[in-house]
């Protein structure tokens, strides 16, 4: 029986995750779960799971996370440091679903004490991600992604050799607004951002894949997982997800991942790697689907990918200013304090005022790796220099 504990169970992630899990609990003892406000449905998939554990990381939600599992014998904590403690429990897998930059450090925790970190927290790698694998290296931790596109390139490289790859092509739907006129993005709402043609996700997912902010951070998160260099890595805009990600190996063959666009997918090969099980996933029928389309994407669109490029180029903790940057920058837009066009402005003129910051702690492609102080120091940068632009906008 595997010991799992799930980060972030009450997202959109980790209810697919949990689903998995419950239809087959004779393989699966639950360690912890966690989530934020959402304390009934916390409290129930606790219970409906038999966790020891149900953590929220709000610390002034546990008074109603407690009495919502009063005489279950379900251990509850609350706040950021329960949830790290939380991340440090024995596990045998750990599903890091948080969204944001807070999942970077229970992820660290999940990763110290070995075992397997199934990562759907893109952001740990982005603003972390030469820690991140230095820590995993060193502790003899599994790290599997659960990003349908890495989860797609990892298995299109199982039983290759990453020394022949040539290039990694991930697709992106083109989110809610790939086939509108550019005159009309920057009058956007939040209600239109937030419904996604094909994948059902959370708000914040949906609308940083309308920007494709999205994919930004999955290019600069393949550049950590695969170690290729940020020429190697390309993106191309495919409408009907379902071909997840392409590699392409220097004898000019391409291998691609299929599937229905269903985040159990990735989550299931994940859970039960190293092997396969059967998954309630839809089979593709190709002759009723009929064709399969692709694009570039247009740079005056998504002005966000050109930014990950960036980061890549600049190296250092730039990754962790990218992702605060973005993170303000969204909170902005869903306050309607700024356009859905001015999120990309604000990352770049956010990061246009840091390259030149001496009080940045490391910079440069080069540069040694940066320490957790390091990363955290430059989110909180970030996030004050973001703020401030976005304060400028609205004056």
């Amino acid at each position: 029986m595997r010991r799992v504990t799930i980060l972030g169970a009450t997202g959109s992630v980790g209810q697919s995750t949990i689903d998995l899990i419950a239809r087959r609990p004779e393989d699966f003892a639950v360690e912890a779960v966690t989530g934020a406000g959402n304390l009934d449905l916390l409290a129930h998939d606790a219970r409906r799971l038999g966790a020891r554990l149900a953590v929220t990381a709000r610390e002034e939600c546990y008074a109603g996370l407690r009495d919502r599992l009063a005489g279950t014998g379900i251990e509850v904590a609350a706040g950021p440091s329960a949830v790290a403690e939380a991340a440090a429990r024995p596990a045998d897998w750990t599903m890091n679903a948080i969204v944001g930059a807070a999942g970077l450090l229970p992820g660290l925790e999940a990763i110290r004490r070995g075992g397997t970190l199934a990562l759907a927290n893109k952001e740990t790698l982005v603003a972390a991600g030469r820690l991140v694998m230095a820590t995993a290296e060193t502790a003899g931790a599994t790290i599997l992604p659960v990003d349908s596109e890495h989860s797609a390139v990892f298995q299109a490289l199982r039983g290759e050799d990453g020394r022949e790859v040539e290039r990694l092509i991930l697709t992106a739907s083109g989110g809610a607004f790939r086939d509108w006129s550019l005159d009309r993005l920057a009058d956007a709402t939040v209600e239109e951002a937030s419904s996604h043609p094909n994948w059902a996700m959370g708000q914040r997912i949906t609308i940083d894949s309308a920007s494709m902010f999205n994919k930004a951070l999955e290019v600069i998160e393949a550049h950590e997982l695969f170690g290729l260099p940020a020429s190697a890595i390309e993106v191309l805009i495919h409408p009907e997800s379902l071909v997840h990600a392409l590699v392409g190996f220097r004898d000019g063959a391409l291998m691609a991942h299929l599937g229905a666009p269903d985040m159990r997918h990735a989550i299931g090969y994940a859970l039960n790697h190293p092997t396969r099980a059967p998954l309630p996933v839809e089979r593709l029928d190709l002759a009723a689907i009929g064709r399969l389309t692709f694009r570039a994407p247009e740079p005056d669109r998504y002005p966000a990918l050109a930014l990950a490029w960036r980061v890549l180029e600049e190296g250092g903790v730039m990754g962790a200013a990218f992702n605060a940057a973005k993170e303000v920058a969204l909170d902005a837009f869903l306050a309607r304090s700024i356009r859905f066009t001015d999120m990309a402005s604000v990352v770049s003129r956010t990061l246009d005022r840091l390259s030149g910051d001496t009080t940045l702690p490391i910079l440069g492609p080069d540069s040694a790796m940066p320490g957790l102080e390091d990363v955290l120091e430059a989110d909180r940068i970030a996030r004050r220099r973001a703020a401030e632009v976005v304060e400028r906008m609205r004056e």
